[in-house]
């Protein structure tokens, strides 16, 4: 009771500021596994990355499979800036995927940038993916 009647007393400033870093963030959504798979596959990333996400096509490509969800995500965004060496990631083919993929079109039928939302969605996916990435043995 001593904290509630502590808390009754607060000013009502830090009360206001409490309920506002407690409230949930609203703006990004929650990521969607199944339409993380839908555009993996319409994306056509198994072409480097292998079917599973785990066996690329030749040990220059990354194992996906299993990596930290965040960090896919941020992989994925960094490649989307360019001129930044700061935050961006300078792979040619890795920027030309998320910022004009054939699979992923306009309203223009032209190909376009993914989302933020659809690359939460593509790294939640491969995150949930089985990967025989091994963090310490």
């Amino acid at each position: 009771m001593t904290t509630l009647n502590t808390l009754c007393r607060a000013p009502r400033a830090f009360v206001l500021a409490a309920a506002v870093l407690a409230a949930p963030v609203t703006g990004a959504q929650a990521a969607d596994i199944a339409a993380g798979k839908a555009l993996v596959e319409k994306a056509n990333c198994a072409a480097c990355h292998g079917a599973d996400m785990k066996t690329p096509i030749a040990p220059e490509y990354p194992k996906l499979a299993g990596q930290h969800e965040s960090y896919l995500y941020h992989a994925l965004v960094a490649y989307q800036i360019s001129g930044n060496p700061q935050v961006g990631r300078a792979n040619a083919i890795m920027q030309g995927q998320v910022n004009a993929n054939p699979g992923i079109v306009g309203k223009d039928g032209k190909p376009r940038p993914f989302t933020r939302q659809e690359l939460r969605d593509m790294a939640a996916y491969i995150s949930s993916l089985r990967g025989d990435l091994v963090l310490k043995k």
